[in-house]
């Protein structure tokens, strides 16, 4: 917060999205006046359109330019597929990559004119690993990968940067993820390397990586990806090809069961068996 000038939006809604309060932002707000920055707060619902335009405007009126835009808000609302609501869908759309678009989208605009500015956006491990009970969650935050790297791509020409961050640490998001939904995960493991929970990390730690990203000595990296827990950070490949099998014309069925096997599909486990119904 040293030297920063910083709008600080929060509506203060609880983690499934229901209720509104001031606090969250005045207390971010005091904290960063006290490092010596300074920050106004802002409550607008950043997942309209309107609200968007909003918060880039009251960056312009407040100190009269923009030139870093990091997107956290969100909210979950975990549910196994077959128990999701279309309302527990959107709403979780709605807020991280609705809400995203909606200020990258106005941010852009003043970034074109002034050929310069950075984008730094929170996806999620949940959206390219997947995670058991966030087929919500994981669908916005892969869906903000993507964006983010159109957006790089849209923006790069004029000066602009947009990365995106995948961050582990403890937030008042994860404190409210049910025991039991953190055992299943346990019990499930994944790819990811061994490593430490996000209920063992520090959101502070996530902090120096996002500044870092948004200086004029990061003005050459774009579009990438990073994984940032504690004191490690990773840059992220993209998807590649890892094998393929190919012939002229179309596959019938009869050769992929001979031939996917050996050359394609050999070696895969099922992340997530069947298991025995419970008694």
């Amino acid at each position: 917060g040293e030297g920063a000038k910083v709008i600080v939006n929060d509506i203060g809604a609880a983690l499934d999205g229901e209720g509104t309060s001031n606090t969250p932002a005045e207390q971010v707000v005091e904290e960063i006046k006290s490092s010596g920055g300074e920050a106004v707060p802002d409550y607008t619902d950043i997942s309209t359109m309107e609200g968007g335009e909003s918060v880039v405007q009251t960056a312009v009126d407040n100190y009269g330019q923009l030139d870093i835009v990091v997107t956290v808000a969100g909210i979950l609302r975990d549910r196994m597929i077959f128990n999701m609501t279309e309302e527990e869908w959107d709403d979780v759309i709605r807020v991280h990559l609705k809400g995203t678009f909606t200020i990258c989208k106005h941010a852009a605009i003043l970034y074109r004119q002034q050929r310069s500015g950075r984008i730094v956006t929170f996806a999620s491990e949940s959206g390219l690993f997947g995670n058991t009970g966030q087929g919500n969650y994981a669908a916005a935050k892969s869906g903000i990968a993507g964006f983010t790297k159109v957006a790089a791509k849209d923006l790069g020409r004029y000066g602009a940067t947009a990365n995106a961050i995948c961050p582990r640490a403890n937030t008042r998001m994860t404190q409210s993820v049910p025991d039991a939904a953190r055992q299943l995960r346990a019990d499930r493991p994944d790819d990811r390397e061994a490593a430490p929970s996000a209920m063992e990390m520090h959101a502070d730690d996530i902090g120096p990586f996002v500044a870092y990203l948004s200086s004029d000595q990061a003005a050459n990296i774009n579009g990438q990806t990073f994984l940032v827990y504690g004191g490690v950070i990773t840059k992220l490949s993209l998807p590649r090809r890892v094998r393929t099998i190919f012939k002229q014309g179309r596959w019938t069925m009869d050769e992929l069961r001979e031939m996917a096997p050996q050359h394609l599909t050999q070696g895969l486990v099922n992340p997530s068996p069947p298991q025995a119904p419970r008694q």
